[in-house]
């Protein structure tokens, strides 16, 4: 072989090996977008900004939160945009349960056929349902007794959350109805003192700061939360509506797997650090890491348990 081939085929060699790196490299080259489907400064915002952060210092490309209100019920539009990118990891949504689970399912073209894959849920929102301190009833089993003969006025932030869903199908299946309902802008201490309803489905950290002259019946949640280590979770009073209200990180279907490692590696990091557990420890939400499949499997089951919930609420 002469030479000229020999030193020919050495650059090609080492241009396959240098292409390779620089494919390897390539993500992220530029801006990623989070996009989280809310107004900012609830828990879903906190994490994914710490998340974002972390990836810019990983990376050292920019990296942003881009709130997009609209995301409970529909129409989802932090969801469409994700949806309506190119499916290259820079943009990635921040998800509640809704997206996911019902986004394909309520005639949103954009989003149907399901158009995403988990890379990890990270966040369980710690909803409770909770009373006054002199309410005459101290468990969701008292609660369900007492109003079969009296009027309880139920406080929620809307029906189309799971939460609210829950309530509603936990007296269906109790053998009570509410004696009326509500959706209020803020359910905390004020709300039970002023008399405004008897019930709250609330998150716990609106009433942290009452929280010894409250009782908390029940959390909507799949553990039980710390900071109210003797209150049952729905699903051990119920096990047909063992769900949360959670939220996730997601990308479109073909987004490729090393993309997906890169954002997978600074999520879960972040969530485990000392700053996002201690959001968990002043607010009772549960910040953990569970990966992809596990995230998949769990959002099939909650398909399902939606689906029973509204065949229970028909």
């Amino acid at each position: 072989m002469k030479l000229t081939t020999l030193i020919k085929s050495a650059v090609a060699s080492a241009a396959v090996v240098l292409g390779a790196g620089a494919a390897l490299a390539e993500y992220p080259e530029k801006p990623v977008n989070f996009i989280v489907p809310w107004p900012p400064g609830d828990l879903e915002d906190v994490l994914t900004r710490m998340i974002a952060e972390d990836f810019q210092k990983e990376y050292g490309v920019a990296a942003a939160v881009v709130n997009k209100p609209g995301g409970g019920g529909g129409p989802f539009p932090g969801a469409i945009e994700v949806a309506n990118a190119p499916a290259d990891g820079y943009t990635i949504g921040s998800f509640v349960i809704g997206v996911p689970v019902l986004g394909h399912q309520i005639d949103i073209p954009p989003l149907t056929p399901a158009k995403f894959d988990p890379l990890g849920i990270f966040l369980t929102y710690p909803f409770v349902i909770a009373t006054s301190g002199d309410a005459p009833y101290s468990s969701m089993e008292e609660l369900a007794a007492y109003a079969k003969d009296h009027d309880v006025a139920l406080g929620h932030f809307g029906d189309v959350l799971t939460p609210t869903q829950v309530t509603k199908a936990f007296a269906k299946n109790a053998g009570f109805e509410w004696g009326s309902d509500a959706a209020f802008d803020a359910l905390d201490c004020n709300t039970l003192a002023s008399g405004d309803a008897d019930v709250i489905n609330t998150t716990l950290q609106l009433i942290l700061p009452c929280l010894d002259q409250v009782k908390v019946l029940v959390s909507i949640t799949d553990q039980r939360i710390p900071l109210v280590p003797d209150t049952p979770t729905i699903g051990e009073l119920d096990p047909s509506l063992d769900i949360a209200l959670w939220n996730g990180l997601f990308v479109r279907k073909e987004t490729p797997q090393d993309v997906r490692d890169k954002i997978i590696a600074v999520a879960k990091k972040t969530v485990m650090s000392d700053r996002a557990q201690e959001v968990a420890r002043q607010t009772g939400a549960l910040v953990y890491w569970q990966g992809p499949e596990e995230s998949a499997k769990r959002i099939e089951k909650d398909i399902e348990t939606v689906a029973r919930i509204g065949e229970i609420l028909k």
